[in-house]
């Protein structure tokens, strides 16, 4: 491609649909919660030791993406803007992919003053990022956006209020995306994260960034990811993280839980947001591959008034039909919740922050690897592998694998690994989900009888008749049919179609042949009945 812009559009053979992508990711977490430039160090040496999870073109030196999210540092913003810099907290950070063309990138600057003022804020600092072309490849380099950062503060109320002031800046976001179009990519707005992202590799991140370098630049944690775009044109904006998010797998529920969300936004409501809410839709801005689809959700679900570990369950949730090994009120959230949001199911892991709180989670198949570490000196380790950072084995006290459907989560505030059983229990328990579920739910079996109407009187249809009627061929009773009722099993036959395509025949195929399923474009391990079922 040669186009500059966001990869969003249909061109040729390309269609933006077919996206997918399968990653590396980690990240390192400060239990003590204190923020170090050595959190970033450490971070971004596992990044390159994942290196192996990321895919370069034909260019070598042009990655499919790397990147970092960490903590807004504090004292790095603080010896840019002076005095006229907020406390932590009252003030936020929004990082920005502008054109390279100047006329337009000034209309965009414009734009954004503009709309910040309009929310009542107030810009303190507009700041070029410097980036280093030497670290960069040819491709990448030819579409590379220019880098900003604009530092917004708080006004009024705002000021002492952190979780609306992240509103305001999500509004501020959306309002300015939704009016600039495709030129302007916001990678982060936020008083409690900033990222730094690209079309690099990982050993690159380090050396295209000098910000990363500055030993001011702290943080108690880290997220980075090594992008591996299996069926994707890579660009600079598609590259992890994301605002809250970093994914390694794919969503094979996408189109579906797109659909959901577009169908369900006339209907959405929200106390804290108010009337902002209607300046933000669409929530799922249009173009964004299934991790970025992922992220615009959760990001929602979270400023709306949910924890982060709640709105991960209400997405990726664990099996819980059938389990007899589930507390009851676990099941009742899940079933309750099942009600309004539809499972994005992976196969996927998901690391996730929102700088409060940092864990990672597996969908219920657990078809992605994820291993963590405590170590004795209060780090906590977790990624895509072992042996992304080398530890001595004295220095370790623990370690495991992430398990199907369970949350992994560091409270960096409380200075804890919460187990996943407390983690649900709160989350779980906070309301009445069963007896909501239980007011709300109508089962059909309940309904009143009521006698059939519109009966078709007259002879019986002879059987070939209600067989063609019915879609049924010769190969369905055959192949299908025969085994089933002979042998009590469920047969086992070819995937094969040879037939012609259904809009293209003359033999007046059923309607559903008119649809196919589309599958996920990654090999996956097999999954048994057994497990599968659980």
């Amino acid at each position: 491609m040669t186009d500059r812009k966001r990869p969003n559009q249909r061109v040729g053979l390309y269609d933006p649909a077919y996206e997918h992508d399968a990653c590396g990711v980690a990240f390192i977490a400060r239990l003590d919660g204190g923020p170090t430039h050595e959190t970033v160090t450490r971070s971004i040496v596992a990044l390159e030791n994942l290196e192996h999870r990321g895919a370069e073109g034909a260019d070598p030196n042009t990655g499919d993406g790397a990147g970092i999210l960490l903590q807004v540092p504090d004292e790095f913003f603080r010896g840019l803007a002076g005095d006229s810099l907020p406390p932590a907290g009252a003030y936020g950070v929004g990082v920005l992919f502008l054109p390279q063309d100047e006329a337009r990138r000034t209309e965009l600057e414009a734009l954004l003053t503009k709309t910040i003022e309009a929310e009542g804020q107030r810009v303190v600092l507009w700041r070029d990022v410097p980036t280093d072309k030497d670290w960069c490849g040819i491709t990448a380099f030819y579409h590379r956006p220019y880098v900003k950062q604009v530092v917004i503060a708080a006004s009024g109320e705002l000021a002492a209020d952190q979780d609306a002031f992240e509103r305001k800046l999500y509004v501020i976001r959306k309002v300015a995306e939704i009016a600039a179009g495709p030129d302007l990519v916001v990678p982060s707005m936020s008083s409690r994260t900033i990222v730094y992202k690209g079309m690099l590799t990982p050993m690159q991140l380090r050396g295209y960034y000098p910000d990363l370098q500055d030993p001011r630049v702290k943080s108690a944690m880290a997220l980075v990811h090594s992008r591996f775009s299996t069926n994707t044109f890579p660009s600079w904006e598609l590259a992890h993280p994301y605002r809250l998010i970093a994914h390694n797998g794919e969503i094979n529920t996408l189109r579906g839980n797109v659909n959901w969300m577009r169908a369900r936004e006339r209907q959405l409501a929200s106390e804290l947001f108010g009337d902002d809410l209607r300046k933000c839709l669409p929530i799922v801005r249009p173009g964004g591959s299934d991790s970025a689809t992922l992220d615009n959700v959760l990001e929602l679900l979270v400023l709306a008034g949910r924890s982060l570990p709640h709105a991960m369950m209400m997405l990726i949730p664990e099996a819980f039909e059938g389990r007899d090994d589930m507390p009851e009120h676990l099941k009742a959230f899940y079933a309750f919740h099942s009600c309004f949001m539809e499972p994005w199911d992976g196969p996927a892991a998901v690391a996730f922050t929102d700088g409060r709180v940092i864990g990672a989670t597996l969908d219920r198949n657990g078809l992605r690897p994820g291993r963590w570490m405590e170590t004795k000196d209060g780090w906590v380790i977790v990624g895509s592998e072992a042996g992304m950072l080398a530890e001595p084995e004295a220095n370790v006290a623990r370690k495991g694998r992430l398990a199907p459907g369970k949350l992994f989560l560091v409270d960096l505030e409380a200075g804890r690994i919460v187990p996943d059983e407390e983690v649900k229990a709160t989350v779980a328990t906070a309301k009445p989900y069963g007896d909501w579920y239980r007011e709300g739910v109508v089962h059909i079996d309940d309904m009143p009888d009521k006698e059939p109407q519109g009966v078709i009187t007259g002879p019986p249809t002879p059987l070939g008749a209600r067989q063609r009627a019915f879609g049924w061929t010769q190969e369905d009773l055959r192949l299908t049919l025969a085994p089933m009722a002979r042998d009590a099993a469920e047969p086992t036959g070819s995937m094969g179609n040879d037939l012609a395509l259904a809009v293209l025949s003359d033999k007046a195929p059923p309607l559903f042949n008119y649809f196919k399923q589309l599958f996920a474009q990654v090999t996956n391990p097999p999954v048994d009945p057994i497990r599968e079922s659980i």
